[in-house]
């Protein structure tokens, strides 16, 4: 003989509270259809001796009614947010071709000369240029004039030889009476070859493959 176990009007309440949690989590919460059903299943397994009560269904109806219109609401959101993603690539594409100054590493091809633009501190009676390659090691120190003004780089190591093409990284060391009192990064020219759109916002492609927020250019000239 099959024992069944009768429904009452609370245990109904809480199976239908959990149903529609779990549905929620789910992703069902958009899909009303789904829970008129569940709402239907609780009244016909309800206690005829104490009936649940039409205020909580109406609680539970503007609960859904709530949930859905936010996921209609985040739906709303997110479509708006890839379509001012969108308008943004629309106005980075104009920059493509141009060259940005960042302190991103730059490409160096292997002939032409890579546009710097250094900072040194003020005060500062020395300046040393320090070139290192992709993997970090120094390739070359020059003294160079202390000025705030563009020079160009030609691709040669410490004794005087051509460098292979390369991504190189630059940073200006400032001497005052022979002490050091700073290092920074030198910022480069390098061309934008590409413009991406990515989930934290526009991204954009130098040339050699290095990757910048659009926040990190200071400068655009044109190619």
């Amino acid at each position: 003989m099959t024992t069944t176990t009768p429904i009452t009007a609370s245990s109904a309440v809480t199976a239908a509270t959990n149903s529609t949690t779990a549905a929620q989590n789910a992703g069902l919460s958009s899909d009303f259809q789904t829970f008129l059903t569940m709402l239907t299943v609780q009244m016909q397994n309800q206690d005829p001796l104490n009936p649940i009560e039409s205020s909580d269904y109406a609680v539970q109806l503007a609960t859904f009614s709530g949930v859905e219109q936010q996921v209609k609401t985040n739906d709303l959101l997110q479509a708006l947010t890839t379509q001012l993603g969108l308008n943004g690539m629309s106005e980075l594409a104009g920059w493509v071709g141009m060259q940005a100054r960042t302190e991103a590493p730059a490409w160096f091809d292997g002939k032409s000369p890579v546009t710097l633009s250094p900072n040194p501190v003020l005060g500062a009676d020395q300046t040393i240029l320090v070139v290192s390659d992709a993997s970090g090691t120094t390739v070359a120190r020059d003294t160079i004039p202390v000025s705030a003004e563009i020079l160009a780089w030609d691709g040669r190591d410490g004794n005087g030889a051509s460098l292979p093409a390369g991504l190189y990284e630059f940073t200006l060391e400032s001497y005052s009476g022979g002490t050091l009192v700073g290092t920074n990064t030198v910022e480069t020219y390098n061309r934008i070859v590409e413009a991406q759109g990515t989930a934290s916002g526009p991204v954009l492609i130098l040339e050699g493959g290095s990757a910048i927020s659009t926040e990190a250019v200071t400068a655009l000239r044109e190619g």
